[in-house]
């Protein structure tokens, strides 16, 4: 199973980018994105807002993760 918290992170990173930053882009508080960075799943939502800020898309986490588990249970 994915965890959309640590790709964030590992996304942020990447980046360069600071929890303050993305805190900010979200109009959120830092204790906010810390709690996202240990999510499992993310509302689609907040996922579609993340995705945006740091222009990547996190979807394509999930629909790779779909095309994985069809395939599995074809077999």
């Amino acid at each position: 199973m994915i965890d959309l918290g640590q790709a964030i992170k590992e996304q942020m990173e990447r980046q360069g980018k600071t929890v303050g930053w993305l805190a900010k882009e979200l109009s959120c508080d830092r204790t906010n994105i810390y709690s996202i960075y240990r999510r499992q799943s993310i509302d689609s939502n907040l996922l579609l807002r993340i995705s945006v800020a740091l222009q990547h898309n996190f979807f394509e986490i999930l629909s790779d993760e779909f095309n994985q588990a069809v395939s599995s249970s074809q077999h």
